[in-house]
């Protein structure tokens, strides 16, 4: 077990990073459908462009792990924004699992805050 525990802040890392930055990339490239779902949340158009970037940023720091602390925490928030923005509808199931979805991918992003992004990593911890 040993053997396999400087691996895990790697993939924890790689599997965060699978999630935003394609999320990301699609999104920029779709930046009015994008803008249209931030509004169904009460999100100000206006805050497309920064969501969409720190989406890429966030999945490119967990990637190479690089300023992973500081980008753990955010990302946590970010999370945590969302869950409660888009997904927080106890009458709608599938909404439901989004929003516990969130709150575990916060929790990851936090674990990375708190322990840093392993030695694999451009940032040691």
């Amino acid at each position: 077990m040993q053997l396999l525990r400087p691996y895990a802040p790697l993939l924890a890392r790689l599997f965060l990073t699978a999630m935003f930055l394609p999320e990301g990339i699609q999104a920029a490239g779709n930046i009015a459908g994008f803008t249209e779902y931030m509004l169904t949340g009460g999100v100000p158009a206006i805050f497309a462009w920064p969501a969409v970037l720190f989406e890429i940023a966030l999945g490119l720091s967990m990637l190479l792990g690089f300023q992973a602390r500081i980008m753990g925490f955010l990302g946590a928030g970010f999370c945590i924004t969302t869950a409660v923005l888009y997904h927080l509808d106890p009458a709608d199931d599938w909404a439901m699992i989004l929003f516990y979805k969130d709150l575990g991918v916060s929790g990851a992003f936090l674990m990375i805050f708190a322990h840093g992004p392993g030695r694999l990593a451009l940032d040691r911890s």
